[in-house]
């Protein structure tokens, strides 16, 4: 099944600027993060989430500080979304002590409970058990919150996505499942790793809804997603959303850009639904921001961007007897 924008869940004046603030915010930050790898400035694997920011903020958007997410290793938007402290995230790539894993997990790793953020994960799929366990949970709490977890068109190949819908969907655990379909796991396409048309077909399989969402349309993710959440805190059970969509680099950012392998024909059609461009001609064709309104919120993102680098340029390195300090297993 198909889900389409609809006109009467589409957010309020004051909340569709602020998640255009968020998609700006996230655009930037990945953006930044990949020059300042290219720079040899920060260390490791950077997953940009450049290309997919609509599905991040038109989820986000829907829940509550006491609601809580898991990501996957292309997981910076997600932690922007859900309000984690970008200064926090920069000093963490930047593997400094005041990141918000001590400078000690990179990139992939980064969680912040407070905002509801249980963490990125770099292991594929690794992410849904979390989920799982986030609704149980929130039922043993006795409370009306939602998890949510995401994961990549990837995941679904790996025993834990379905062992963690099986179980959501026997339980009616308050879940929201949020597959990333970008069209490609790493070099694979979609249609060699996936016998089902959409991944949104497995949901039947498991008793719950499963729908097609166009996920460059942050209101068609936002009224979606609003629905998802109806029934969860309902007490309805879980709910599969696919969000088609792409990412506008590589799979991963080391010391090199390697050349893109997709074909070229995807790379135009994508490039033409570009989901900020989609959504400020929304704003403005409804009146909701203008031209100038637009460029100052780009212009006030780069200067938080700028202050979160000097933050995590000012922040110390771990000292070398701390590096067991928080680590649970030896």
């Amino acid at each position: 099944m198909s889900v389409e924008t609809q006109g009467s869940a589409a957010p309020e004046p004051a909340q569709a600027v602020e998640m255009y603030r968020q998609m700006v915010m996230i655009r930037r930050f990945e953006e930044l993060a990949l020059k300042l790898r290219l720079d040899d400035r920060i260390h490791g694997v950077v997953h940009p989430y450049v290309g997919q920011e609509a599905i991040a903020v038109g989820v986000c958007a829907n829940l509550r500080p006491t609601d809580r997410i898991v990501s996957n290793h292309r997981g910076h938007g997600h932690c922007i979304a859900k309000g984690a402290d970008v200064n926090r995230m920069m000093a963490e790539l930047f593997g400094r002590r005041d990141g918000y894993c001590k400078g000690k997990g990179g990139s992939m790793h980064i969680a912040d409970f407070d905002v509801g953020m249980l963490g990125a994960n770099g292991i594929v799929g690794a992410g849904l058990p979390i989920t799982a366990g986030a609704g149980v949970a929130a039922q043993l709490e006795g409370s009306d919150a939602v998890a949510v977890g995401f994961f990549g068109d990837g995941a679904t190949g790996e025993g834990p996505f379905h062992e963690s819908l099986n179980i959501a969907s026997l339980w009616k655990l308050p879940v929201i499942w949020v597959c990333e379909n970008n069209q490609y796991a790493v070099d694979t396409p979609v249609a060699v790793g996936l016998s089902a048309t959409n991944v949104a077909d497995l949901a039947a399989g498991y008793n719950m809804p499963g729908y097609v969402v166009d996920g460059n349309d942050v209101l068609a993710v936002f009224a979606a997603t609003r629905e998802a959440v109806r029934r969860a805190r309902a007490g309805e059970g879980p709910t599969l959303l696919e969000c088609t969509t792409w990412r506008r680099h590589q799979h991963a950012l080391r010391d090199v850009v390697n050349p893109d392998r997709r074909p070229p024909e995807l790379i135009e059609h994508w490039a033409a639904r570009d989901p900020l461009e989609g959504f400020e001609r929304y704003l403005v064709d409804r009146g909701i921001m203008n031209a100038d309104q637009l460029a100052d919120v780009g212009q006030t993102i780069d200067r938080d961007l700028e202050d979160a680098v000097a933050f995590a340029e000012a922040s110390p390195y771990p000292a070398p007897e701390e590096a067991l300090e928080d680590v649970f297993a030896k």
